[in-house]
């Protein structure tokens, strides 16, 4: 059973992995200025690959989650992680979403009554420290509409991911991602044609930076997240997208010729224990007792309440 929850881990860090690349791919390769058709045609084209895959449609009260949870996931976050990515260098918008992980653990433990354990609350509070060493370590003059896009991307998907644990426990990975995506696609569309006209024209660079963000950073991502979420703990899930700020840094130094500091490094280590902490640790701490008829005798009951502990490995 341990194996398999590394395995799912290890599949559910495609996700941040890729997701913080595409700091750097936007910064560097999307047309500026033009953040609702970016969102468009990074999440249209990638919904109606894995629908095609899938070949699933929603059906019942899905029709109007497939929306709430694509505004939440995809519409909103697209758009405002693509503000970021115009307004922030790499490491720092990756940074920041960083928090996420302490934002997915409140957010389960009040809407699906989830208590964190020692060790996954010390592995997100270890990468927040982290991120604020990151955050002092050379990132240059910060843009404060940046910042605001990146913290309002963060909740919002962290919301949008809580609750696709908690009503999507049924569905596969990829008709949930189809549906997200393409939920997202729909609110997007008129928006961005009201607000900013015609779809912008596309270089050759931008091109190729909408295939990867399309393709990796959106569909294998995705799938590769929802996997995850169907398998894991939103806790465990939250700590592992702490990946997200290592590869926008690594990115942003690498390609970018952005600043990494000493306090940058130390923060990036921090951030690593983190994760390495909250993957070890295991499911929830909290057990709920069921709700037993009074005439029952008291061997049945203790039975039957001996059985409903919520499991500890995912």
């Amino acid at each position: 059973m341990e194996d398999k929850r590394w395995f799912w881990i290890l599949i559910t860090a495609i996700a941040p992995i890729a997701w913080g690349s595409t700091y750097v791919v936007t910064r560097n390769l999307l047309p500026a200025d033009a953040p609702l058709w970016g969102g468009v045609l990074r999440a249209l084209p990638a919904g109606l690959i894995v629908l095609l895959i899938a070949r699933r449609l929603p059906t019942g009260s899905w029709w109007w989650r497939s929306l709430v949870l694509g505004i939440l996931n995809v519409g909103g976050f697209f758009v405002l992680i693509y503000v970021a990515g115009q307004r922030l260098p790499s490491g720092l918008a990756a940074t920041l979403m960083s928090t996420s992980a302490a934002c997915m653990m409140l957010f389960a433990w009040a809407l699906l009554r989830q208590r964190p354990t020692l060790a996954a609350a010390g592995g997100a509070g270890i990468g927040i420290i982290g991120v604020v060493l990151m955050l002092g370590g050379g990132a240059g003059a910060i843009d404060g509409w940046g910042v605001a896009a990146s913290l309002g991307a963060m909740v919002a998907s962290s919301i949008g991911f809580v609750l696709t644990v908690r009503w999507g426990g049924d569905v596969p990975a990829l008709p949930m991602t189809a549906w997200q995506l393409l939920g997202g696609s729909l609110v997007l569309v008129p928006i961005a044609v009201i607000f900013e006209g015609a779809p912008p024209a596309l270089t050759p660079a931008a091109a190729w930076g909408f295939t990867y963000v399309t393709l990796i950073a959106t569909a294998v991502a995705y799938v590769a997240w929802f996997a995850g979420l169907r398998r894991l703990q939103p806790t465990t899930v939250g700590i592992v997208g702490l990946l997200n700020p290592v590869t926008g840094v690594v990115l942003g130094v690498a390609l970018a010729g952005e600043a990494f500091g000493i306090a940058q490094g130390a923060g990036l280590a921090l951030v690593l224990v983190g994760v390495a902490l909250g993957a070890l640790a295991p499911g929830l701490s909290v057990k709920r007792r069921a709700k037993v008829p009074a005439n029952m005798s008291d061997n049945r009951r203790a039975v039957t309440v001996s059985t409903v502990a919520v499991p500890t490995v995912p």
